[in-house]
């Protein structure tokens, strides 16, 4: 049996992060929605704006226009996260005692990819995932040497 403590210390740790990225993105989401609902600080925004005599009304159409763009952005970022999250349980748990790793490395390295491409929490995600992959069983006594068929033996790789 072979041990895989690192795998899940490594997927427990970046699960921690992306439930701590989920929570500050949400408190983030809901603090942007007040600043951009409240009519008194969109009032004084749209004439700090067009007190700017480089700015015209237009322009300020533009402005809101990304400010929907971003908040959509966020939520977009709030369901991978939630994805990624799911994933990395439906690792963790197929790792547990030992079921199916390599289903297991598929699942962090999606995971790590949705959770952001490089971050603390995707590499630790790809490390846990490549370690599915390349740990082998330690050879025992009765499987270190095998009859090649011509009276010697080899060690298999």
């Amino acid at each position: 049996m072979i041990n895989r403590t690192a795998e899940k210390v490594l997927a427990i740790i970046s699960a921690v992060f992306t439930v701590l990225g989920i929570i500050s993105t949400v408190v983030m989401m809901v603090f942007y929605n007040f600043l951009k609902s409240d009519p008194m600080i969109q009032k004084e925004f749209e004439a700090e704006m067009l007190a700017d005599p480089t700015i015209n009304p237009e322009d300020l159409e533009w402005i809101y226009g990304m400010f929907n763009f971003l908040g959509g952005l966020i939520w977009l970022i709030v369901i991978l996260l939630i994805i990624s999250l799911i994933l990395t349980i439906i690792g963790i748990v197929n790792i547990w005692k030992n079921k199916n790793p390599k289903l297991a490395g598929i699942m962090f390295i999606i995971a790590g990819v949705l959770a952001g491409i490089i971050n603390l929490t995707s590499i630790l995600l790809y490390i846990a995932g490549i370690l599915c992959f390349t740990k082998k069983p330690p050879l025992t006594n009765e499987n270190a040497y095998v009859d090649d068929g011509n009276g010697g033996t080899m060690r298999p790789l």
